[in-house]
């Protein structure tokens, strides 16, 4: 995220007003506009895959799977986010037009210019939607998820999913994401996923 350089106050209602008229996608926060940048192709490929097997799964489920180009209020007085990929299963949200409301599962691509904001301020605010039972984080220079989950006494936990050395060969975990009850092999989401040498 960019800070707007021409800053001025704005109430949530005058942001969403002054977004639409915006060549880009900006995030609202206490009041200020962010100017949201472009991933990496690992990045992009990662939300494709992860998007394209949540439609799938959930045809006629009565779930709506959204990408990147759709924003996530918090409150009514913010703030606004961007997630990579989201799924609501509410009713409320079925004819949305301008943002989703009323999640069950958010899904971040991490970068590492924001994985702190992800990992931090953008947790504890989506972590203020009543609707969400689950939080994702996929690295995306690494075969590596986290996965946080709401559990019964209403405490955030986290489970690990990865790819390394302590694996048994031949075999993969299975992710788990129980908000829309939908388990999948790791390499799912990393389907042609080439990732970055460090010669380069």
């Amino acid at each position: 995220m960019i800070a707007n350089p021409e800053f001025r106050y704005m109430t949530p209602q005058e942001y969403l007003e002054w977004e639409e008229q915006q060549p880009l996608k900006y995030e609202y926060v206490n009041g200020e506009a962010f100017a949201m940048t472009g991933g990496t192709i690992p990045h992009n490929d990662i939300a494709v895959n992860l998007t394209n097997a949540l439609k799938n799964y959930l045809r006629g489920k009565g779930c709506k799977v959204s990408m990147a180009d759709a924003k996530v209020m918090i409150s009514e007085n913010g703030p606004f986010h961007y997630p990579d990929v989201m799924v609501s299963c509410d009713e409320r949200d079925r004819r949305a037009i301008e943002f989703i409301q009323y999640p069950c599962l958010i899904v971040e691509v991490l970068s590492p210019s924001t994985e702190g904001f992800d990992r931090g301020k953008k947790f504890t605010n989506y972590r203020r939607i009543n609707t969400l039972k689950e939080y994702v984080l996929i690295n995306a220079q690494e075969i590596s998820i986290d996965c946080y989950r709401l559990n019964d006494q209403n405490k955030w936990e986290l489970t690990h999913y990865q790819i390394d050395e302590t694996t048994p060969e031949g075999t993969e975990p299975e992710v788990y994401l129980t908000s829309v009850d939908f388990q999948f092999p790791i390499s799912l989401l990393y389907e042609d996923v080439e990732f970055p040498s460090e010669n380069q």
